[in-house]
C-alpha cells in the first residue's frame, strides 16, 4: 500500500508590538498520499503506483507509429524513470505488420541504453502478454513465446508474464494448454510473477483456483478499467481482485483519449478512433464537465484527474506514452489523492452519462 504522511501538531506565532498581537496559526503539514519513489505491491513485486504502457510503440494503424519516433519514446522513457516509475506493459502482438514485436524490441534497447538505470536494469519490472493466437495450441509453444519475448526485450527474467486473452469462448481446449504453458514459465524462473489480460469475473476465478494447485500464484489482472469502463462486470472483477489478493491493472484509463478533453464531436482524432469518439464523445458531456471542474478546481488537468481516479480505487493504471509531455503530464496523477466527494462526484457523472466505452471483444465473462 501506498504510505501516508502527515504532522499532527499546530504551530501558533505570536508577535507582540505596541501592545498588540497578531496570531498566525499554521495548519498541519499533509504530503500526499503518493509519490512517484514508493511503491505498491503485486504479487511478489514492488511497482510504483502508475505504470506506463507502450500499445503505441510499433502501432501504426492506431496509434501512427513511425521509426523517426524512436528518440522521443527513449526521452520518455528516461524521464519516467528519473521520477520513480518502473512498471512498464507491452505484448509479444504490439506493433503492426513488419513491425509485430517493435513494442517489445524498443523497451529492451532503451532498458539496456539508460542512462538512468546504468546497471540497475533488474529494477525496472517489465509486464508482457503473450497472444493466444490459434497455432499455440501446446504449453511448449506458449513458454517458447515467452522465450522469444526475451529475446526480443534482452532480458534474462519477466516481471510479469500475462495471458493476454482467454480463448474460454471459442477453444476451451486450448485454454487450459495455455494456462499450462503460463504456469510452466512460473516454474522454469522465466517469470518473476504471472498474471492475465481481459478475464471476466467467471475465468478469472478459474485460472486463480487452478494456478494455486499447481503452486503458482496469480498476482495480476489487467482489465479495461476507468471512469469510462466501471459497470457491473468491471467492478465485479475489481472485488474479487480485492479478495483474492490479485492487484487490477486498468489499461485505457483514459478511453483512447476521451477522457483528456482534447476531443469533442467537431475536433476527432484521426485514424480508426474517430469512428469510436464520433458515437461515444457526445454522450459524454456531465463526465467531462465534472473532470474538468475538478481539474480547475485542483490546479490539475483532466487526464490526471481520470487516472489519480482510478489509483484511488486501488488499480494501477497504465496510460500509454508516446513523448515527454505525456509523462510530464501524466506524472501530475501523483502525489495527490481525490476526495471522497469528488470520487463520488465523478462517479455520478460517469452514471449521468448515456455512452461509456465498448468493451474489449476478448474479455470473457
Amino acid at each position: 500500500m501506498a504510505l501516508t504522511l502527515s504532522t499532527t501538531k499546530t504551530f501558533t506565532n505570536i508577535n507582540c508590538s505596541n501592545n498588540t498581537s497578531n496570531i498566525t496559526t499554521f495548519k498541519p503539514l499533509k504530503l500526499p498520499l503518493f509519490w512517484p519513489w514508493q511503491k505498491v505491491k503485486m504479487g511478489p513485486l514492488s511497482v510504483s503506483p502508475m505504470g506506463f504502457g507502450t500499445w503505441a510503440w510499433g502501432n501504426q494503424l492506431l496509434w501512427g507509429y513511425q521509426t523517426s519516433m524512436d528518440d522521443q519514446l527513449q526521452e520518455a522513457f528516461e524521464l519516467a524513470l528519473e521520477n520513480g516509475i518502473n512498471l512498464f506493459d507491452t505484448a509479444d502482438s504490439y506493433g503492426t505488420g513488419r513491425l509485430n514485436g517493435q513494442s517489445e524490441r524498443l523497451l529492451g534497447k532503451f532498458i539496456k541504453e539508460s542512462q538512468v538505470l546504468k546497471g540497475k536494469q533488474n529494477e525496472v519490472v517489465v509486464a508482457t502478454k503473450f497472444a493466444a493466437y490459434p497455432w499455440r495450441l501446446t504449453s511448449g509453444q506458449f513458454v517458447n513465446a515467452c522465450r522469444a519475448s526475451l529475446d526480443r526485450l534482452q532480458i534474462d527474467q519477466l516481471g510479469i508474464g500475462q495471458l493476454h486473452w482467454s480463448t474460454a469462448n471459442y477453444a476451451p481446449l486450448q485454454e487450459l494448454v495455455l494456462w499450462d504453458g503460463l504456469a510452466q514459465m512460473y516454474e522454469k524462473g522465466l517469470v518473476r510473477a504471472v498474471g492475465v489480460s481481459n478475464y471476466g469475473p467467471q475465468q478469472l476465478v478459474k485460472i486463480h483456483d487452478y494456478l494455486k494447485t499447481r503452486g503458482v500464484p496469480l498476482c495480476s489482472a489487467q482489465v479495461q478499467f476507468s471512469l469510462l469502463s466501471m459497470g457491473k462486470e468491471q467492478l465485479e472483477i475489481k472485488s474479487i481482485c480485492d479478495e483474492l489478493g490479485i492487484r487490477l491493472i486498468s489499461y485505457s484509463p483514459l478511453g483512447l483519449g476521451m477522457l483528456t478533453g482534447k476531443y469533442s464531436p467537431s475536433k476527432l482524432p484521426t485514424g480508426p478512433r474517430s469512428l469510436l469518439f464520433r458515437q461515444i464523445l457526445p454522450g459524454l458531456e456531465p463526465l467531462l464537465l465534472a473532470l474538468s471542474e475538478i481539474a480547475k478546481k485542483r490546479g490539475k488537468t483532466m487526464p490526471q484527474v481520470a487516472i489519480n481516479w482510478c489509483i484511488c480505487k486501488g488499480t494501477v493504471p497504465i496510460p500509454g506514452i508516446k513523448s515527454v509531455r505525456h509523462v510530464e503530464d501524466n506524472l501530475g496523477a501523483l502525489g495527490w489523492k481525490l476526495t471522497n466527494d469528488e470520487q463520488l462526484q465523478l462517479e455520478y457523472a460517469a452514471k449521468e452519462s448515456p455512452k461509456s466505452m465498448i468493451q474489449n471483444i476478448f474479455q470473457t465473462r
